[in-house]
């Protein structure tokens, strides 16, 4: 049977946190590496030889999880957090999951056989709500997405206000039918549906509400059926720029007009979102200051890690355009 970081870490009675930093040659006492260093030698646990990483600054990895890369929201925030890397002389290991769960414990693994200095993480609600604060023994930071309180230091946007701040738009355009598709994997769509949900019914509206798969192909099949319907929403709005992008694909499928037979609004001002016509009502998101701040908490994690848990919550901005605009 193979031994674990977490076997040394019982045996030694500290976190795997502790275990980590002490055989990175990281901040632990005297007392405290030896007692590790025993319970490796008791153990017979053959750390990785990428651990030497951890000896020189120059040659430090960050590991980046993220949920969709073909989202360009997350292809964004990549950029902006490669770039702090690299300035910071550290590399990246990108990894990609698809909301899977499974693969997210995959690659959680995969940052421990590497001894990665420290995470960017954007996890299903299923994963978040199961890591607390000792459960791994790397730094790590959540973006787009929030864990358990206090568990993780964690970079997102307002979500209810983004999606309370669309409800007002539509409402005040003339539409009351107002419709909301969320994803179903995450915090953060959840959060939308919230925001959306208290917004509506702030007007005396019923919200109605459907989640899918956060990706196009999810979205479209679900919002072909819904407006299929004799009862369709008159207005959408959808919890992320791909789920938008099946929308019109819906729309120009069934031969609805935007916005005269249905308006459109979303989240993330993609280029393609102002290309098509008419324009696309979206909330922007501060994608480059996503990633950066999330860098910068990771750093200061590195270098205190036992300060209190942060969370910075960033505003959107509303950029409304001709699919939301009635008469």
């Amino acid at each position: 049977m193979s031994v674990g970081i977490r076997d040394v870490a019982r045996l030694a009675g500290v976190s795997t946190a502790t275990v980590s930093r002490a055989l990175g040659r990281g901040p632990v006492s005297d007392a405290v590496r030896e007692q590790v260093e025993a319970a490796v030698r008791a153990t017979g646990y053959r750390p990785n030889l990428s651990a030497r990483r951890l000896r020189s600054k120059a040659a430090q990895t960050i590991g980046l999880i993220v949920a969709d890369i073909r989202n360009p929201f997350f292809t964004a925030v990549s950029r902006a957090v490669e770039d702090a890397a690299y300035a910071a002389g550290m590399r990246v290991i990108l990894c990609n999951t698809d909301e899977d769960p499974a693969r997210e414990a995959m690659y959680l693994r995969l940052m421990e056989e590497e001894r990665v200095t420290g995470v960017i993480f954007a996890p299903t609600k299923v994963t978040a709500d199961a890591l607390k604060a000792d459960s791994l023994s790397f730094p790590t930071v959540f973006i787009d997405r929030s864990g358990l309180p206090g568990s993780h230091d964690s970079v997102v946007l307002d979500n209810a206000e983004a999606a309370s701040a669309l409800v007002d738009h539509l409402v005040a355009q003339g539409f009351k039918r107002i419709g909301g598709l969320f994803g179903s994997t995450s915090s953060t769509a959840r959060e939308r549906q919230a925001g959306y949900a208290a917004a509506m019914l702030r007007y005396d509206l019923a919200p109605l509400a459907r989640s899918v798969a956060p990706n196009a192909t999810a979205a479209e099949a679900e919002a072909a059926r819904w407006l299929s319907q004799p009862d369709r929403p008159e207005a959408l709005i959808l919890s992320n720029g791909l789920m938008l992008m099946g929308a019109v694909r819906a729309a120009r499928t069934l031969g609805l007009g935007v916005p005269k037979d249905l308006a459109l609004a979303g989240f993330d001002n993609e280029p393609w979102t102002d290309l098509i016509e008419p324009g696309l009502t979206v909330i922007e998101q501060p994608v480059a200051e996503i990633g950066t701040q999330a860098m910068r908490l990771l750093f200061e994690r590195i270098e205190h890690p036992g300060q209190p848990v942060r969370k910075v919550t960033l505003s959107g901005r509303a950029v409304l355009r001709g699919s939301t605009r009635r008469g």
